[in-house]
Parts: C-alpha cells; sequence; structure tokens
C-alpha cells in the first residue's frame, strides 16, 4: 500500500484526474480506496504484470462499471456530462515473451477496442513495450514525430493497431527531456 500512497500523493500534486497504471503486482480484481482516490485494478501474481485505473474524488461517482480482461487488460466506463467514457488500462508483453501471448493480447484490445460504440469517447493508457522511432515514417497520421530508439516489433503492432482504430499515439506528440528517455 505504501507505493500507492507515494503514487495518490503524486497525481494530486500533478492534479491528476484519472490514471493508468501497469506493472503493479496487486492481486485480485477489484476496487480499493487509496487515499483520495479508487483504484481498480486486475493482477494474478505479486510477480509480473498487473494493471490498474485510479480514479479522483471528483469522478469516482461517475465511473458505471468495471470489466477486467487479463492482468495485462481492463477498462473502466464513466458517465460524464452525458457521454460515456471509456479507460482502457493496458500492459502488452515485453520481449521474451511468445508470439502466441503477444498475439492473444493484441486480440483482447482488439475485441475491447472493437466493443465500444463509436458514439463513446474512449482513452487507451498503456505500456506497450515498443519503440515507435522519433521518425514517423508511413504512420503520419498516428505518429505526432517524437519517438525513442529504433522501431522494433512492439513499436509497429502499437502503430498498425493505433491506426486501425484511428487513434494517436498522444506521447509521440511531445518531446522529452533526454533524462527522460529509457532503452
Amino acid at each position: 500500500m505504501g507505493k500507492s500512497i507515494e503514487l495518490v500523493k503524486i497525481l494530486k500534486k500533478r492534479r491528476i484526474n484519472i490514471a493508468c497504471v501497469q506493472e503493479n503486482k496487486w492481486v485480485g480484481s477489484r476496487a480499493k480506496d487509496v487515499d483520495e482516490y479508487k483504484l481498480w485494478f486486475s493482477g494474478r501474481s505479486r510477480d509480473r504484470n498487473g494493471v490498474g485505473i485510479l480514479v479522483d474524488n471528483d469522478l469516482r461517482e461517475q465511473v458505471a462499471g468495471a470489466k477486467r480482461v487479463s492482468d495485462r487488460l481492463m477498462t473502466i466506463q464513466l458517465v460524464v456530462g452525458g457521454f460515456i467514457l471509456h479507460i482502457i488500462s493496458a500492459y502488452a508483453p515485453q520481449t521474451g515473451f511468445s508470439e502466441e501471448e503477444k498475439r492473444h493480447f493484441w486480440e483482447d484490445l482488439d475485441a475491447m477496442k472493437g466493443g465500444i460504440p463509436s458514439t463513446e469517447k474512449q482513452f487507451i493508457g498503456g505500456d506497450f513495450n515498443g519503440h515507435i522511432r522519433s521518425i514517423s515514417g508511413g504512420y503520419d497520421d498516428v505518429h505526432g514525430g517524437s519517438g525513442f530508439g529504433d522501431r522494433n516489433g512492439g513499436g509497429i503492432a502499437l502503430l498498425d493497431f493505433t491506426k486501425a482504430f484511428g487513434l494517436v499515439v498522444a506521447n509521440s506528440s511531445f518531446s522529452k527531456k533526454e533524462e527522460h528517455l529509457t532503452g
């Protein structure tokens, strides 16, 4: 619970209403209060994976439901100002996992995304374990021109998914300080 409190302090300081978290190692499929936030999470093991979504006190009563697909994928639905908003937290398998497990993740995410009516709003927050590269190279409509590293399989899968659903990789639209980039 200590790390949860630390995270909530950062979210409050930065005035973040909703946060998707991955690789959190919370076990179970439930919701709990964490200071002035409510946390919905899904996880099977303290050793790996786990996804969650934190919602502050201002929005927590608008949460209409949660769906947990696995320890890598979940969503909550909020009703805000007459709109239905879906928040998806995703954690893609990284290097070393089988192609079958990676394929299964993308199929589950496709099904989740495809099951959301086009009239409803949606945001996906996740760790997709891929590099999209700083050059958009054929993905101009979904890539904002900022990225890191050489494009790899995980990055291609993310860009293809984003393009197929008419989404944008939002953090590729913002340059980052050198010390905030990871390898």
